[in-house]
């Protein structure tokens, strides 16, 4: 039997050039013994731990596959619970790095998380409507509270009763009693979703924050366990006075189990015009913050009773004043009245604003009278802020900012990307800048601004590199200094495409003006007009007409053919050295943006909008094989070096290896969780880094280990099929109404396998009457099924 062909596996190295993902929130955490120095973002599957003072991470919680939605600190500061988009919530030791508890009880993504004020318990909120409530010492779920009818938006433990109030986006905030698992008040008073909610003022008030610029208070009034014994009309006489009763309406009460009373106190009127992103306290509910969809982060103090005390006597002596001042003019003077108001009790001490819109932010109290705030952008970067912790009686205090971490990622897509000669440097370009990185130690080494990039390449010797922009302009960077060196009018629309000759004289490119330019490299003097500062230039040598944009182009490795992507949905082939007309490749039904040309020049590769890749033979311009390759665009395919194997990357978030000899696919390299853009594959074919809508740069290394097709399509059917059985919905029995609370459990592949197991092992006693025996089955029945 002959030998299949095989090939080598190609497996995830490292992520890079992300600071911190949009889908998670900033947490504070303690490490090494240090409070207000290090937080924890989300990164992709992994959680980061930057240091804010030295800009450096210094450890990863790795994760192998879904994205973090939610993290959570412990009370104790040793833990982080960390929520994923699968609804898995894992316990990691900030001690270690290493998970020694994993939840998993939601069906979709984790969106809060809460510790009790001991740390023993977890109480989690999901996009599947469902709360549940986690004992963290025994790593075992305790229920399942069913009520609301959207995502939840925060749950908050009470210290002092054992309750929990949690919000979501159907308009609702519930009061759940945790010792009869069961919601006992229900908050209508909103119109629109609640996005967030903080319990102040020693549990007595609660704060929510909804679609608009107001947010609305609730007193909150405990009863205790005698006036329960009471009649109703005593009961709602001492929980509401009369004046309250009309406010009362917006709450739905159950009145043989109620436990405390609400009712609207009045609100606060925020700067923002939108809907609230996140609201915000301090673990001792002392500050409180908020934010919308803007780049202000607006910061509340609560204040105790003794300063609302002194604000109330400051009031009052200044009505007493103007009291005084009528009756000395004869008018009759009125007794004055001071009313304890909402605005009393919280008082707003500053705004912050933010050099981006923010996305998340955490507050963090210092013993020594300093806050720090620290600030989740959306432009994949962190801020870090300090101002004073007792608020001035004259408002507004002073905010200076701390830290910034920038470095580390780009503010926008990356949309091009580019390996160096000799396999060490990695270029990336995005909308604002040109970010040199360093292959082994994925640091980055280099940032020069640029205007909004769209292709590159390194200049042989690899000491400058080129960029072609949106504005047609190419762009000349040095690399040792860092400087602009030249930027040329290439182009008078998008210069989309940049191909390097094979001979590395020069280049040619492509753009939205119909025209395909090529350049020259030339060294010209600098402005000391002398030999030593002669610098790195470029010179236009002749020009392509066509009749529609240029989209991609490509010259064969044998300086015969020229390959131009069109408008048109064509690729036409041009010879280089007389620019004429050689071929026309046609088949494709949207716009081909990618394409490429093997080492020997006999194949060429096209991939379209139109989700195929084509194979054409470079001879004749015949179609080998038509492939679908991804599930949307493919925005990008490159062949490895020597070989007719090629990757593709498309908008489904997939990077795919393909066999151009034999038109299958050999491995599908999944991990990014956004719209991929570009690829790069390096010259020795060792390595490959692609960039995604997620602003993450991710590496891949190929492996000596071998990789058989057949072993793959079967582990990729079995993948699919556990994952088909995970997600089947348990079946719905006619007139029986679901509970309020139900276990915290999930149907997975595990958890049906073991329930297979336990019920072949029952099945084992009943059949065989030897106790003996069914004692070895039931020890031996697991090693037995592998």
């Amino acid at each position: 039997m002959g030998l299949t062909k095989q090939y080598l596996r190609y497996a995830p190295s490292a992520v890079f050039g992300v600071i911190a993902s949009q889908k998670a929130n900033v947490a504070f955490v303690t490490l090494r013994g240090e409070k207000g120095r290090y937080v924890a973002v989300g990164a992709c599957e992994h959680v980061f731990i930057w240091d804010t003072r030295k800009s450096e991470k210094v450890l990863i919680l790795r994760c192998v596959k879904h994205e973090v939605t939610y993290l959570c600190a412990s009370p104790d500061g040793l833990s982080l619970a960390v929520g994923y988009e699968d609804g898995s919530i894992r316990i990691f030791s900030l001690l270690s790095g290493e998970s020694g508890i994993t939840f998993n009880g939601h069906k979709e993504a984790v969106t809060t998380m809460s510790y009790d004020h001991l740390g023993g318990r977890l109480v989690s909120g999901s996009k599947d409507t469902h709360v549940i409530v986690w004992d963290v010492i025994n790593e075992s779920g305790l229920y399942r509270l069913k009520g609301h009818k959207d995502a939840i938006t925060q749950a908050v433990f009470l210290k002092k009763r054992n309750l929990i109030v949690t919000s979501g986006k159907d308009t609702l905030v519930k009061w759940w009693d945790l010792d009869t698992q069961h919601c006992f008040q229900t908050m209508v008073g909103h119109r629109t979703e609640v996005w967030g909610l903080a319990v102040l003022s020693e549990e007595s008030r609660v704060l929510t924050g909804s679609a608009d610029s107001e947010l609305r208070s609730w007193r909150v009034s405990y009863i205790k366990e005698s006036d329960v014994t009471e009649g109703p009309q005593t009961k709602r006489t001492k929980g509401v006075s009369a004046g309250e009763e009309e406010e009362a309406e917006d709450v739905e009460e159950v009145p043989e189990q109620r436990i405390l009373t609400c009712g609207r106190y009045g609100s606060i009127m925020r700067e923002g015009r939108d809907r609230v992103v996140t609201l915000r306290t301090d673990q001792t509910k002392r500050f409180l913050a908020c934010h919308g969809t803007d780049s202000v982060l607006e910061i509340f103090c609560v204040l105790n009773e003794e300063e609302i005390h002194k604000k109330l006597e400051r009031k009052l002596k200044i009505a007493r004043k103007k009291a005084n001042k009528k009756a000395q003019k004869g008018e009759t003077p009125e007794e004055p009245v001071i009313e304890r108001t909402l605005q009393d009790e919280i008082q707003k001490i500053g705004n912050i604003k933010a050099s981006s819109k923010i996305k998340s932010f955490d507050l963090l109290v210092f013993p020594k009278g300093m806050v720090k705030v620290v600030i989740l952008l959306q432009n994949n970067s962190l801020e870090c802020f300090s101002l004073p912790a007792e608020p001035t009686p004259a408002g507004l205090t002073e905010v200076t900012k701390s830290s910034q971490l920038t470095i580390g990622g780009h503010r926008s897509d990356v949309r091009t990307l580019a390996f160096s000669s000799d396999n060490i440097a990695v270029l990336s370009a995005s909308a604002e800048a040109v970010k040199i990185w360093n292959r082994s130690t994925l640091q980055c080494i280099r940032t020069m601004p640029c205007e909004y990039a769209l292709c590159s390449l390194f200049v042989p010797g690899d000491r400058h590199v080129i960029v072609g922009t949106k504005s047609g302009k190419l762009q000349i960077f040095d690399l040792a200094s860092g400087n602009l060196l030249d930027s040329v009018e290439a182009h008078n629309g998008a210069l989309w495409s940049i191909s390097l000759s094979p001979d590395q004289r020069g280049f040619a490119t492509g753009g939205a003006d119909k025209c395909v330019k090529f350049w020259e490299f030339q060294l010209v003097n600098g402005e000391a007009d002398a030999q030593s500062s002669r610098r790195l230039s470029v010179k236009q040598t002749r020009v392509l007409q066509l009749d529609e944009d240029v989209l991609f182009i490509r010259q064969s490795p044998d300086s015969r053919f020229l390959a131009v992507s069109l408008l048109d949905c064509t690729v036409k082939i041009f010879f280089v050295d007389t620019l004429k007309f050689f071929l026309s490749l046609y088949g494709h039904k949207l716009p081909v943006l990618c394409l490429d040309i093997s080492h020997d020049s006999s194949i060429i590769v096209t991939g379209s909008a139109d989700r195929n890749i084509k194979i054409w033979g470079l001879d004749f311009g015949d179609c080998h094989r038509s492939l679908f390759a991804h599930d949307d665009s493919v925005m990008f395919l490159q062949f490895v070096p020597k070989t007719h194997l090629f990757f593709s990357v498309g908008k489904d978030r997939k990077v795919k290896q393909w066999d151009a000899d034999h038109f299958q696919q050999v491995q599908v390299l999944e991990g990014h969780h956004g719209e991929i853009w570009c690829l790069a594959v390096s010259p020795n074919g060792d390595h490959i880094v692609s960039s995604s809508h997620d602003k993450s740069l991710r590496l891949w290394e190929r492996t000596r280990e071998p990789l058989i097709l057949e072993e793959e399509k079967e582990m990729q059917r079995e993948a699919e099929f556990e994952e088909s059985v995970a997600k089947g919905e348990q079946p719905v029995v006619a007139g029986e109404r679901e509970g309020e609370v139900s276990l915290a459990g999930k149907k997975t592949i595990e958890t049906i396998k073991s329930v297979s197991t336990r019920e072949t092992v029952s099945l084992f006693v009943q059949i065989i009457p030897n106790p003996a025996i069914c004692c070895m089955v039931s020890r031996h029945w697991t090693s037995w099924g592998q």
